[in-house]
């Protein structure tokens, strides 16, 4: 299906990450958000809140996070696609009802401008310390996808990928900017609507009589029928059967549970996307994302010049993590450096995926409020060929 046209900006622009982001949300079908202002992601609600009376779309300012993540599960149930967006304070706070859409299985995407923390922290200035939270916030088992994006063009583009993958998966996906890449300004080139390819929200043709909302006959997800439309229906967190009624037992939380996981773990390779340049015959590999990416590849060139035989992965998709391509690559290199503005988070996915080669993960940490200097990235490549 192509994109309506009424949420395309088709042009060459000049944007920064966050209203590219919010161009990307309405090209991609977006027509309900909800959101509680914080630096550095209010930008993105500003751009849509301007722009949505254009199209029919619905913006409301809600009275914290915690409300406006809940708003957007019960939107998602009337059909409509729906978003919110938020740093990491506000992350913190939506991760009850980011577990409820994993467990109602509620097509939704969450926008997270990361700054430095914890608490309060940086509120204007960049980090990358939400990663695990990303992955593990809420309690339960359960899957989700998270992107991350590198610049405002990429973000645009991977905004319309996150809504797609929501409504083929029907889960949660995590889009995990930074503070750098929401301000930066860039060109972002928006096609017209006939070359932007969306996942519609496909409803269910069964009778409301016959229809059962958690019965999957085969399929990774099952039918969605939208609140209102004559079908009855219940949904919930708790443990649930295919009718989506309560069922306290072992036998239905297996049941339940593993479809949750097995629908992204079976998909892995349709839903992960590397970049990858020079892996084969490199000696040390550098793992990174978002802003560091960009930095990191100035800190690979200066190895280069100095003899280092050094290639780059960058993850675009960073949950699930690509364990296999990891492990494959651990069995040809001697190591891999992870930047990251952290002290060290998916430098644990991928000394994990690693360890089994006896290939070494070295992170180079950085605590947040700015980017790594190249110079330490090249310093950490040099020391791990040796």
């Amino acid at each position: 299906m192509k994109a309506d046209p009424a949420g395309v900006l088709t042009g060459v622009h000049y944007l920064d990450g966050d209203f590219a982001c919010g161009e990307g949300a309405m090209a991609a079908g977006c027509r309900f958000v909800a959101g509680y202002p914080i630096t550095p992601s209010t930008e993105v609600v500003e751009r849509i809140s301007r722009r949505f009376p254009l199209m029919g779309g619905t913006f409301i300012q809600m009275e914290d996070e915690l409300g406006s993540m809940a708003a957007v599960v019960g939107a998602s149930w009337t059909g409509t696609k729906s978003m919110t967006v938020t740093s990491g304070p506000g992350f913190s706070l939506m991760m009850e009802n980011i577990g409820l859409a994993a467990m109602m299985e509620t097509p939704c995407v969450v926008v997270n401008v990361q700054r430095g923390g914890p608490s309060t922290g940086l509120p204007t200035m960049v980090g990358q310390a939400d990663m695990m939270q990303a992955r593990w916030g809420s309690h339960g088992d359960y899957e989700v996808i998270a992107l991350s994006p590198q610049s405002p063009q990429e973000t645009f583009d991977l905004m319309i990928n996150a809504f797609n993958l929501a409504e083929v998966y029907r889960v949660p996906v995590l889009v995990m900017m930074d503070e750098c890449v929401g301000h930066m300004t860039e060109k972002v080139v928006i096609p017209p609507a006939e070359e932007i390819e969306i996942v519609p929200r496909t409803l269910t043709g069964q009778p409301p009589e016959s229809y059962l909302p958690y019965k999957v006959d085969g399929k990774p997800v099952p039918e969605f029928a939208r609140a209102g439309d004559g079908y009855r229906f219940h949904t919930t967190g708790l443990t649930h059967d295919e009718r989506g009624y309560p069922v306290m037992s072992k036998e239905c939380q297996e049941k339940c549970v593993s479809r949750l996981l097995d629908k992204v773990r079976r998909n892995v390779d349709n839903i992960v996307r590397l970049e990858e340049r020079e892996v084969d015959g490199a000696d040390v590999v550098v793992v990174a994302y978002g802003i560091t990416a960009r930095v990191a590849r100035i800190g690979v060139e200066l190895a280069k010049l100095q003899g280092a035989k050094v290639g780059f992965i960058r993850l675009i998709t960073v949950w699930p993590f690509p364990d296999r391509r990891i492990r494959a690559v651990a069995e040809k290199v001697r190591a891999f450096v992870v930047p990251e503005i952290n002290y060290g988070q998916m430098v644990l996915e991928v000394e994990r995926c690693a360890a089994k080669a006896g290939a070494d993960a070295v992170l180079v940490p950085h605590p947040g409020g700015g980017v790594h200097d190249p110079k330490r990235i090249c310093e950490a490549i040099l020391g791990a060929a040796k």
